[in-house]
């Protein structure tokens, strides 16, 4: 196997995590990291034996691929000039800053035949792996992505920060068409939305309610999944699964209401068998392998055998595509249910209010 030369560009919080990878992965080489911080990008750099850059530009020789861990504003001039060159490129997600700009990069991405995988790294988690192979046509899905104001990221608003993850995941489990969305969000650190909940409608039925936040006091990654067939739960934190589904004695026993009805009916006793005899519960031992190691070395498989990434371009573009919906709809949301009040995300206090908090 040859070895393969990959470069990242931006070795901050988590750039740095894509460097340690890559030069740990079999058959790849950490060629170089390029940061304009030279304190970082030399410290990253000298760690994994690897050199250091201050400008991206000095990495178009002598690459056969970039992992870039860039503000988000900066996807679109930096991974095009990568994919121009027939570079293949890992943006991290979201793909770009709006839906204009992620259109334009999986169009030159197309246009010059080079892959291009968008860093959804939820989608490696070996928590969703297992939940999601535990339903089948959901009916209905409920996700809260929440977690303490970082002052990362603050180039784009809770949507494309958090809420993105979720929108992927569910389209990647909904086999449907999103028929309309609905949306409410509340600006609080300043420039951008940073609480949204969004409730999408699928042509087939389903519904996803999402959640999420970055101004929470803690952190927390979780889902349900509803089908016909019972209810998945999935922390993706702790990597907890937890599927409930009908048993034998739910569905062909005697229903357990008609047993409560009887005369001497013990409930306390009835209550017990709800979780393990009318339902049965599993939880299946989940793995505790890296999901960003799965997701590097997805990309390098992926290039090595010139398949289509788990992400790719399409994928992420689709999910940006539902994002700036939501975006829209928490920028029309009537807070007083009229043009005349508070719209969007920005509400705004009276100047009393203001003079008293100080």
């Amino acid at each position: 196997m040859s070895l393969m030369n990959v470069a990242v560009v931006g070795v901050g919080a988590l750039g740095r995590h894509h460097a340690r990878i890559l030069a740990g992965l079999e058959g790849v080489n950490l060629s170089a990291v390029a940061d304009t911080n030279p304190e970082q990008g030399q410290a990253i750099a000298e760690q994994h034996g690897s050199r250091w850059v201050a400008d991206y530009r000095d990495l178009f020789e002598g690459i056969d691929a970039v992992s870039l861990a860039v503000p988000t504003h900066v996807h679109l001039a930096i991974a095009s000039e990568f994919l121009s060159r027939k570079i293949p490129v890992l943006v991290e997600k979201p793909i770009a800053c709006n839906l204009e700009e992620a259109e334009a990069l999986v169009r030159i991405a197309e246009a010059h035949n080079t892959l291009l995988q968008v860093g959804h790294v939820e989608r490696f988690n070996p928590a969703t792996q297992a939940a999601f192979a535990r339903c089948s046509n959901p009916r209905f899905i409920r996700s809260e992505r929440v977690s303490p104001y970082t002052f990362r990221s603050t180039d784009i608003g809770v949507i494309h920060d958090l809420l993105i993850h979720d929108i992927d995941l569910v389209l990647s489990l909904v086999d449907s068409e999103v028929k309309s969305v609905e949306a409410f969000g509340v600006s609080v650190m300043g420039e951008h939305e940073d609480v949204v909940q969004a409730r999408l409608r699928f042509q087939n039925g389903c519904i996803a309610d999402l959640t999420a936040s970055r101004i929470c006091p803690t952190a927390k990654r979780d889902m349900q999944i509803w089908g016909a067939s019972g209810c998945v739960t999935v922390d993706f934190t702790s990597r907890e699964v937890t599927s409930y589904q009908p048993s034998e004695t739910l569905l062909y026993g005697t229903p357990p209401l008609e047993r409560a009805r009887k005369a001497g009916a013990n409930i306390e006793a009835l209550k017990q068998d709800v979780f393990g005899t009318f339902l049965k519960v599993d939880s299946p031992d989940v793995s505790s392998a890296d999901a960003l190691t799965a997701e590097l070395n997805s990309f390098v498989e992926a290039i090595r055998t010139q398949s289509e990434p788990l992400v790719g371009g399409p994928q992420a573009l689709k999910a940006m595509q539902v994002a700036e919906r939501v975006l829209e709809a928490v920028n029309c949301h009537e807070w007083d249910g009229s043009q005349q009040g508070a719209v969007g995300p920005f509400l705004q206090f009276p100047a009393e209010q203001r003079r008293m908090a100080g």
